[in-house]
């Protein structure tokens, strides 16, 4: 009966932890550009007992162990917007941002320009291009944003394109290594350098979505909190037996 009680225990803890992922996946619905977070879990068995007098081999139990979280980094749909400053990623690039805390990584491309006319995300942080922040000019117009990530504009009442940057696009040899930060950014994290990346494209005027399905996600919620209420009804029923065995051998009769 104690390996039972373990046993449940084990998983609500587990079921409990993925309830917070499912939670803040379903939190980000409409997020631009965020990346959904999985869970996984592997079998955890327990050793056997140290002593080697028993005359039967024990019982391999098995336990429930959340190994880890991974992030899904697959494509979220295209949302056009005809803002000629948002920006969606084909490809598994990122967008690099300036924080106070240092570079950081989005796939966020719904930007904006602020009072010093630099190109921003919604959180008011410089959008970096080769040679530092993408900066426009009070008199330029018809902004556009290439494939290829350069920035030009129409300066003044010319006909001429004058470039006002290339956006940095980068990826990673160890995407899964990235941590969330808020604001939905990334860290570069330790020994995960950030590489230029010349195979994703962009779109003007698009912004990614974010990769959650909702109807995935609510019918996970329910999956988990029904079994949940399940594993804890059977855990009660496992006590009272337990309760009841005490209580039958310890009324000894007289």
């Amino acid at each position: 009966m104690q390996n039972t009680l373990l046993v449940g225990l084990s998983r609500q803890v587990v079921l409990e932890r993925q309830m917070d992922v499912v939670a803040n996946n379903i939190a980000n619905i409409t997020t631009n550009g965020y990346k959904a977070d999985r869970s996984l879990f592997q079998e955890f068995l327990r050793s056997g007992a140290h002593e080697d007098n028993f005359a039967p081999s024990d019982r391999r139990v098995s336990f429930v162990n959340d190994r880890a979280t991974f992030h899904d980094f697959s494509q979220g749909p295209a949302q056009e917007t005809k803002n000629p400053l948002d920006v969606a990623i084909d490809g598994s690039g990122f967008l690099v941002v300036q924080t106070p805390e240092g570079e950081r990584y989005t796939r966020d491309g719904n930007l904006t320009v602020n009072n010093q006319g630099q190109l921003v995300t919604q959180s008011g942080y410089p959008v970096l291009g080769n040679a530092g922040p993408i900066v426009f000019q009070q008199t330029d117009k018809d902004i556009n944003i290439a494939a290829d990530g350069y920035v030009t504009v129409l300066e003044g009442t010319g006909r001429i394109d004058s470039i006002r940057g290339k956006l940095r696009v980068v990826n990673f040899a160890q995407p899964q290594q990235l941590p969330k930060e808020g604001n939905n950014l990334y860290s570069a994290g330790e020994g995960n350098p950030a590489a230029p990346d010349t195979a994703s494209r962009l779109r003007q005027g698009f912004v990614e979505k974010s990769n959650v399905n909702s109807v995935t996600e609510m019918s996970r919620m329910i999956e988990i909190t029904r079994t949940y209420t399940q594993i804890s009804s059977l855990l009660q029923q496992q006590s009272d037996l337990h309760k009841s065995a005490i209580d039958k051998l310890a009324d000894v009769p007289a």
